[in-house]
């Protein structure tokens, strides 16, 4: 047996705001629509965001993307109005950036070195 998809959940406490700033993020709207309070990003052959209406768990979701790119990555970011601020590097291991959405969710996108 193999796992073939992967699902990042995401809860927001508010639904529009959040899927208004993950539209932003992700750089288009959602692919998937499946219910009212979800929305689905597809982000690789089989990798997916979704944000989902869920005030109680807002705030507290962690998501790692790794990118080949991380400066091309941050500097997309920013022209569409999201500020990852300053790339660090773990020594021999990633240099990654820290961003924060609206509900405090916390998105780490990073390039892995060597």
């Amino acid at each position: 047996m193999a796992i073939t998809q992967v699902f990042a959940g995401i809860g927001a406490a508010d639904f529009d705001s959040a899927l208004r700033w993950y539209e932003r993020f992700v750089g288009r709207p959602p692919d998937l629509v499946p219910r009212e309070g979800d929305a689905a990003w597809q982000l690789s052959e089989t990798g997916w965001i979704y944000v989902v209406d869920d005030p109680p768990r807002a705030g507290t979701g962690l998501l790692t993307l790794l990118v080949d790119d991380l400066e091309r990555y941050v500097a997309e970011l920013a022209d569409r109005g999201i500020d990852a601020g300053e790339i660090e590097t773990v020594p021999g291991v990633v240099r990654r950036a820290v961003i924060a959405d609206p509900d405090g969710n916390r998105i780490t996108v990073g390039e892995p070195l060597g």
